[in-house]
């Protein structure tokens, strides 16, 4: 074994690599725009990812070849033969050096062993994550946006958007009395209904979540942004006492952008769960987890092998 291993944890909103050396250290990093598993559905969406791989590629020989690769994907669901070649080709490896599985498994890995605790991640989409000790993936939630994903960064987005237009339907232009629409419009680019609705139909989901950002902004001067933001933080509570009633009390883990938008989503979540049950909102990095298991060649959970979903049992 030699080289760095390459840790990889790619989203809707952007994808994030690392290079570890065998003790843990983490060597390098670096961060692309996102991509996901799901865009193999397409003939353009393939094309993107393959192109996203080879920049991402580039980047990181700058720094050493990794000798193998771990790699968490949204809405990875077990068929990667395709994504393997792709990955590991202009990276010089053979395919059977990189390890895919789902960027939540990742996660969970990055703050829990396996049957320890349950992750709730909030980024562009949101879910309920539990690895019980047989490896198996549990879920709560994590159905996708247009379904649920309640508390993520879309979620938020859409909310906010949806207020906004149901407010300019009963009183056009009261958007200009509002901090929150005046900061969403803002990142649109106007208050034309024509780009709002481009906006939401006309691009990658991650694009859509990151408007959430706008409403954060705006949360301690409107009160329908800090409900939104409120709202989040019960829905991913809801995450957690999903999985705590099928699996019994367990520490909880907070983790992905969207929780950290702002101190109401993880204060409003904290007060909907049960006095008793731990939650600890974390930093931890899933691509340097991811890292750290490709370094040392130990793969404890590997999706579609050690790694069963409840739902195929």
């Amino acid at each position: 074994m030699s080289g760095p291993g390459l840790g990889i944890d790619a989203g809707g909103t952007s994808t994030r690599w690392a290079l570890a050396a065998a003790d843990g250290t983490i060597l390098a990093e670096g961060e692309l725009a996102g991509l996901s598993a799901l865009q193999m559905g397409s003939s353009d969406g393939r094309a993107s990812v393959q192109a996203s791989f080879a920049a991402l590629a580039a980047s990181v020989l700058v720094h050493g070849q990794p000798h193998t690769v771990r790699a968490g994907l949204t809405g990875f669901g077990g068929d990667g033969a395709q994504l393997r070649q792709w990955l590991a080709a202009p990276l010089g490896l053979p395919p059977e050096a990189v390890v895919l599985s789902s960027d939540i498994e990742i996660a969970y890995l990055a703050s829990f062993a396996p049957g320890e605790g349950y992750l709730v991640y909030a980024g562009t989409g949101s879910i309920g994550a539990f690895i019980d000790a047989d490896g198996v993936f549990q879920r709560a939630g994590g159905r996708g946006v247009i379904l649920d994903d309640g508390g993520g960064g879309f979620w938020i987005a859409r909310e906010a958007l949806r207020h906004i237009w149901r407010n300019e339907d009963e009183e056009p232009g009261r958007w200009r009395a509002s901090p929150m629409a005046q900061a969403v419009f803002a990142q649109i680019g106007g208050d034309d209904w024509a780009l709002s609705r481009q906006f939401m139909y006309g691009q990658e989901r991650g694009a859509v979540g990151r408007l959430a950002l706008a409403v954060a902004a705006s949360a301690d001067a409107d009160p329908v942004a800090a409900a939104i933001l409120m709202e989040a933080g019960r829905e991913l509570a809801r995450l957690a006492r999903a999985l705590t009633a099928r699996f019994g009390a367990r520490p909880v883990a907070l983790a992905g952008r969207a929780a950290t938008l702002h101190p109401l989503i993880v204060n409003t979540m904290r007060s909907e769960l049960p006095d008793a049950l731990s939650l600890t909102q974390t930093t931890a990095c899933a691509h340097h987890a991811a890292a750290r298991l490709a370094a040392t060649a130990v793969v404890p959970v590997q999706a579609g092998t050690q790694v069963r979903s409840a739902a195929s049992n």
